[in-house]
């Protein structure tokens, strides 16, 4: 048996060897071989004077641009950021440190962020680009309807003050209209007046546990222990109370409904 096997791997094997030596010898033969390997993918500025070639060219940077900005966008531009704080917060105010993890509370945000948003988006889809892929309306307008509905968000959630402030900081007439403000103005403005609602929602958050960490520590300070840290005892008391009081219906709950 064994002179038959070593007979099969020697044919196996020559048979191998000719068939990898004339594929070597036709590529390296080949035409194709002979010069430089063909681009995949090149993007460069047309010669000629067409200007639709030059606006082709430039609509792709710019929509590499928009792809960049995108995770600043989801975050600044939608409810993201309010709930990353007062969950933060939350977390800091229990004392547990590391839980829920961040991915934990992120992952939250994002997907309450998506719960929030999602009929904006939709319109947005239905009145700009739906329209715009049907080619019933160009980019420009695409783009003006996409923006409404987010500006409509927007101004729900913006104070008149910090409205105002910028309005007046970047020397703008004043406006007869919400149509009259700039989004440039408007941005800032809503990113200022979100982190002001959600520290003020933060602190509400904060003031029972505080209260509880403050009658923990009395106690243990009138008892004399002194050496005793107070976050030991006082972090079951509060895990207790946030669960008895269902506090993740009541977090979650309040930061939805104050963007209804």
């Amino acid at each position: 048996m064994k002179p038959i096997m070593k007979t099969t791997l020697r044919k196996y094997g020559l048979a191998a060897l000719l068939v990898t030596v004339m594929v070597l010898g036709i590529a390296g033969t080949s035409p194709a071989a002979e010069g430089p390997a063909p681009s995949l993918f090149s993007i460069q500025m047309p010669d000629g004077d067409d200007p639709t070639q030059t606006a082709i060219v430039v609509q792709i940077f710019m929509l590499l641009t928009v792809l960049s900005l995108a995770p600043a966008i989801l975050i600044m531009l939608t409810s993201f950021t309010r709930m990353a704080i007062v969950l933060s917060v939350m977390r800091q105010a229990i004392g547990t440190q590391s839980m829920p993890p961040n991915q934990v509370i992120i992952g939250l945000a994002l997907f309450l962020t998506f719960f929030v948003m999602t009929p904006v988006w939709q319109k947005a889809h239905q009145e700009a680009l739906t329209p715009y892929l049907e080619g019933q309306i160009n980019q420009q307008t695409a783009l003006t309807r996409a923006m409404a509905p987010v500006r409509d968000f927007m101004f729900k959630q913006t104070r008149e003050k910090d409205l105002a402030m910028l309005m007046e900081m970047a020397k703008a007439p004043r406006p007869k209209g919400l149509d009259d403000v700039p989004t440039t103005v408007l941005i800032p403005a809503f990113i200022i007046s979100e982190l002001k609602t959600a520290f003020q929602m933060a602190f509400m958050l904060y003031v029972p546990f505080l209260i509880i960490d403050m009658v923990v520590a009395s106690v243990l300070l009138s008892m004399g222990m002194m050496m005793l840290p107070p976050v030991m005892i006082s972090l079951p008391f509060k895990l207790m109370l946030f669960v008895l009081a269902d506090g993740w219906h009541l977090i979650v709950g309040s930061l939805v409904k104050g963007f209804a």
